[in-house]
């Protein structure tokens, strides 16, 4: 029987207990990275610091971005909605035309008390021509930004891109310069600083801080000891059969011509200066973590490291993004979260950056969270990594003017599908456990005719379903 007595004691000795703190979440971004990591498994390129948050978190083998191009990429992992519904298809178009009430996913965190700042590229904008502006961001999301502008931006950059005697490279979408200057001097050195004093600002509030750095995006240009790490006549460039480029519909190529004609020198310090590049942000990231540590931070806060799309470095010919295939699609992305007991371990299971959004409002505990988002929360996926699983990812890339012809690709476990234009301009299959470089197109072969008819079914489900949510306002339930 509970007395009076019991039930006062009880009430004070609950009233004493020290209240939980919410989770942090330091949200770390970055620019047009592939799966080049040393987590990931990449032979040549030094990345210890991801390597680090990778051994006390999970590292999600398969994760694809929903579109191989920065602004709709980032505006569908902000929105929690998918490019035909936000109707971001290219570099201008701001979401709130098409969504002027859509609830990001800082501000379901600002609903919920938390101070959201941005240090650098969150949103799109030109990097590097917008770089120290505001570009395409969306002010409500945040209650503090930073833009930052270091040397690469002010001095070198025309350096790269004006066709001075200086300049390295091809065009400016293969331009790089091995910097005298020191890491701090550069932009991303400027991130990683900003965010640091925000850390330390912040540090006894429920915070979502988001440090978003620039490399490895061209024009590939970082500290010059980094550039030393990587001797480019020790760089093997991908190999190009003869044809490899007629294996898929011709809208699935984006280089034209192959490597856009660069010998084998320029492609080795092409490499050269992308790994450098990568190998800069990591150093970054680096002191990202030690700040963590230092503060005591490190056991309250969940860390994110993603990369709006992947990028292609000669695989089928191809470099950059804006293509289906897996180099541009799939993207690095991390979870490291407080007292992991799965820390360190790989998941296989087959993720989107849509997923990003209901899994941190999740984690932390988030009301009014928008009901209508169209990824899922990889909550099972933290808590063991090999959970059943039956979700497939769906990317897609826009060609001729206007984005008016439309491939779409689901990627499974074991297969990849695209299709161009509803299918009538060609379709692709590939089976990554028979051939992991994409070198034989399944989609016209007998054998396959079923699997090929299941993938499309589901590929045409899922887009019918997320462009129809174009048609409604997004909603946070009462």
């Amino acid at each position: 029987m509970v007395t009076r007595r019991s039930f006062l004691l009880s009430s004070v000795l609950a009233a004493a207990q020290p209240k939980k703190r919410p989770l942090n979440v330091l949200f770390i971004a970055t620019d047009d990275m592939n799966n080049a990591l040393g987590c990931y498994g990449h032979p040549v390129v030094k990345t210890p610091n991801l390597d680090r948050l990778a051994a006390r978190g999970i590292r999600f083998d398969r994760a694809y971005t929903q579109y191989a191009l920065c602004s709709p990429s980032r505006t569908s992992l902000m929105t929690g909605l998918a490019p035909d519904t936000t109707r971001v298809y290219d570099l201008q178009k701001h979401f709130r035309s098409q969504l002027p009430d859509v609830v990001t996913m800082t501000q379901a965190f600002q609903k919920n008390g938390y101070f959201t700042a941005r240090v650098g590229k969150i949103y799109h904008y030109g990097n590097p021509g917008q770089i120290g502006t505001d570009g395409l961001d969306d002010r409500p999301s945040w209650n503090h930004v930073v833009n930052p502008k270091g040397v690469d931006k002010t001095e070198e950059e025309p350096r790269v891109t004006n066709h001075t005697p200086e300049r390295k490279g091809l065009g400016s979408a293969i331009a790089f310069y091995a910097s005298p200057a020191p890491d701090e001097k550069h932009t991303d050195g400027i991130v990683a600083a900003e965010t640091i004093k925000l850390l330390e600002q912040n540090k006894d509030k429920p915070f979502f801080l988001a440090a978003g750095f620039y490399r490895p995006h061209c024009p590939y240009i970082a500290p010059k000891k980094y550039f030393d790490l990587y001797p480019p006549e020790e760089l093997e460039p991908i190999p190009l059969a003869e044809g490899e480029m007629e294996i898929a519909p011709p809208w699935a190529y984006f280089t034209k011509p192959a490597n856009w004609n660069m010998s084998r020198r320029q492609i080795q310090e092409a490499l050269q200066a992308y790994y450098a590049s990568i190998s800069f942000v990591d150093a970054n990231v680096g002191k990202l973590l030690d700040t963590l540590d230092r503060l005591g931070l490190t056991q309250n806060t969940i860390v994110v490291f993603w990369s709006d799309h992947g990028y292609g470095v000669g695989e089928h010919g191809q470099w950059m993004k804006q293509t289906l295939f897996e180099a541009a699609s799939r993207v690095p992305l991390i979870f490291a979260l407080p007292n992991a007991k799965t820390k360190g371990k790989a998941c296989p299971r087959t993720v989107e950056l849509l997923d990003l959004y209901p899994t941190l409002t999740g984690l932390c505990g988030l009301t009014g969270v928008p009901s209508n988002l169209h990824g899922r929360s990889l909550q099972p996926l933290l808590s063991n990594p090999t959970a059943k699983w039956d979700h497939a990812a769906v990317s897609q890339v826009g060609r001729r003017a206007g984005n008016t012809l439309m491939g779409y690709s689901i990627r499974t476990e074991r297969y990849r599908y695209t299709e161009w234009q509803d299918g009538q301009e060609g379709t692709e299959l590939y089976d990554y456990q028979t051939d992991p470089n994409e070198k034989t197109n399944l989609a016209k072969s007998p054998a396959h005719a079923k699997v090929r008819a299941e993938l499309q079914k589901m590929l045409q489900n899922t887009t019918k379903m997320r462009g129809k949510a174009a048609e409604t306002t997004q909603k946070t339930p009462h």
